[in-house]
């Protein structure tokens, strides 16, 4: 099966550019976003590759109830509005209700269902309804067979703009394993794959309160998924993850993208020669 390659903006995923998604776990300030995303636009132009911006308005999949989820829907995409005009840059992010994905499609060109819920049919129409590319990702609990009928869901709610995310899979004691068989597997269903190397490396509840992760092993399985074949790498981004509020351990250091960025560019145009 040919693959659908996706219009967003001035460029297309799934074509002969890397595509990159990238920027902090959780909005936590202005200042953070906009560092991030001046600093990730810089470096991506830089290299020739196609980059859009992401941040959660609302983390709401945390361990504990103490956990730091983000400002909230209508304060979190005002601030997600600012940087798409300031930088002009398109703009990703998740929602976990039916009832955010009308307004988070006002300001996002891309709506994300996170991997818990995947399988949540409701969701899935309302995020095909906004006419929005519909990233859904791979719950960890689902081999990358079962995409199929949730793929299903969205075309037949009227969208075929849709990418498939892997995220690792599950097998319990809080850790998770990538298969990159995944990636040729659900490419097979005709849509954009995406990886997502930072949410790969976490370790799902280990601290207890909140999940632990270890970043040493981002570059590993984000060059890996390039050699695989993946059309589109996904990072989360911060300036200080060991000050983050949300997903630090395993959030790569923004000062350490470049040279990342490069080597999976590199890989990628060579897999494609």
């Amino acid at each position: 099966m040919d693959m659908r390659k996706l219009k967003l903006k001035d460029f297309e995923i799934g074509g002969d550019k890397l595509t990159i998604m990238a920027g902090p776990c959780a909005i936590e300030s202005q200042e953070i976003l906009d560092q991030t995303a001046e600093t990730l636009k810089e470096i991506t132009k830089k290299l020739g590759i196609n980059y859009i911006f992401k941040s959660s308005f609302d983390k709401a999949n945390r361990s504990s109830i103490s956990s730091y989820r983000g400002p909230g829907l209508e304060k979190g995409l005002k601030m997600l509005q600012q940087v798409k005009e300031k930088y002009d840059l398109p703009i990703v992010t998740d929602i976990h209700t039916p009832d955010q994905a009308e307004y988070a499609a006002e300001v996002a060109d891309i709506i994300q269902i996170p991997a818990f819920l995947c399988r949540q049919t409701d969701l899935l129409v309302a995020a095909a309804k906004t006419g929005k590319i519909v990233n859904i990702k791979k719950g960890q609990f689902l081999a990358p067979e079962q995409m199929e009928p949730l793929i299903k869901k969205v075309e037949d709610s009227g969208n075929t703009q849709i990418m498939l995310t892997d995220r690792g899979t599950t097998f319990g004691y809080n850790n998770l394993v990538v298969d990159f068989r995944g990636i040729p597997i659900m490419q097979a269903f005709g849509y954009p794959v995406v990886f997502d190397a930072t949410h790969s490396v976490q370790l799902p509840g280990a601290n207890g309160i909140c999940s632990g992760g270890d970043r040493r092993f981002v570059p590993i399985l984000a060059k890996s998924a390039m050699a695989a074949g993946a059309n589109v790498l996904f990072f989360e981004i911060h300036p200080d993850p060991d000050k983050a509020l949300c997903d630090g351990p395993n959030m790569v250091a923004l000062s350490n993208t470049e040279k990342l960025f490069t080597i999976c560019r590199d890989i990628f145009e060579l897999v494609r020669t």
